[in-house]
């Protein structure tokens, strides 16, 4: 038992700054492994490194401004919180995650912003007013199912592609591209919301993911716009610093983009990246039965 207490207050102390004399009634004993999963949830975001203000992206082309609504992390925490905390399979290489600085990762409420940028070369937008997005949507629901089953194979939930949850649009003057997709995964009882923004540069794509739940859609609209401004390429690599001639040319237009790329030389759609946003079931149930008031903590602000 003292050992029970001893995890039970550094989950506390460390996640959310609460006092011992604070806490309340003594819960009921939760089982081995939750105990266990609560620990390394703890252990998992004390160790992250958050960043705040002008961030300065890999590479050097595009950098946030992220002011003190924002934080960020780099890209090995953001690959141990997309895997480790949220429970999705091993990504590749990011540039990082915005995540918003009020709201605990691991709370009902958390979300982010997962930051990757696509070197294909300067990506034309001259098909800005042709795209079918009807017939652009069912093709991706097509290439999802073939993910889904790679990803069933691999002991992964399968994931459906239900549907637009804001149809494409592009803002020709700020070069960027933004749209929702609605996942359903496995038997999960609430979808998944993919929020996309592309911003173009002159030799590639700044590509911005934000995974949160669907419910949390018009909530987080505000902020997500903000996400969208902070964003931006740095002198030299912008969309209007394009060399035509010199410069290498993607070899795809803006419905690419939105389909998830192009295999160069078959022209299909390639497989569509999806995180989930997972709060581990193992963590519910412990929280459900230690108490509504640890619960409410989650959704407080994390401690400085």
């Amino acid at each position: 038992m003292p050992q029970l207490v001893a995890v039970f207050l550094l989950f506390i102390s460390l996640a959310f700054g609460v006092r011992a004399e604070d806490a309340g009634p003594a819960p009921d004993q939760p089982s081995p492994s939750e105990t266990a999963a609560m620990q390394q949830l703890v252990e998992l975001e004390s160790s992250f490194k958050y960043q705040t203000g002008t961030v300065d992206l890999p590479g050097g082309k595009a950098q946030l401004k992220l002011g003190d609504a924002f934080r960020y992390l780099g890209p090995e925490d953001t690959r141990r919180l997309l895997v480790e905390g949220w429970g999705n399979p091993e990504v590749g290489t990011t540039w990082g995650m915005i995540l918003p600085a009020g709201v605990h990762p691991f709370s009902p409420d958390g979300w982010g912003v997962i930051v990757t940028y696509e070197s294909d070369g300067h990506v034309s937008d001259d098909d800005a007013n042709t795209i079918d997005y009807a017939q652009l949507l069912k093709d991706m629901q097509e290439s999802t199912r073939a993910e889904s089953d790679q990803r069933v194979g691999q002991g992964f939930p399968a994931l459906e592609l239900v549907g637009w949850a804001q149809a494409p649009s592009y803002d020709a003057t700020g070069r960027r591209l933004h749209w929702a997709k609605e996942i359903h995964f496995g038997d999960a009882a609430e979808n998944t919301l993919n929020y996309n923004i592309r911003v173009l540069g002159r030799e590639g794509v700044l590509v911005l993911n934000a995974v949160a739940g669907m419910n949390q859609f018009q909530d987080l609209r505000p902020a997500l716009e903000q996400v969208v401004t902070s964003a931006e390429f740095t002198e030299g690599n912008r969309y209007d610093d394009y060399q035509e001639g010199t410069d290498k040319l993607a070899g795809y237009g803006l419905a690419a983009l939105v389909a998830g790329g192009l295999v160069a030389k078959t022209g299909k759609l390639a497989l569509l990246l999806v995180f989930a946003k997972k709060f581990l079931g193992v963590i519910l149930l412990a929280l459900a039965g230690m108490g509504g008031w640890l619960f409410k903590r989650f959704r407080q602000k994390p401690a400085a």
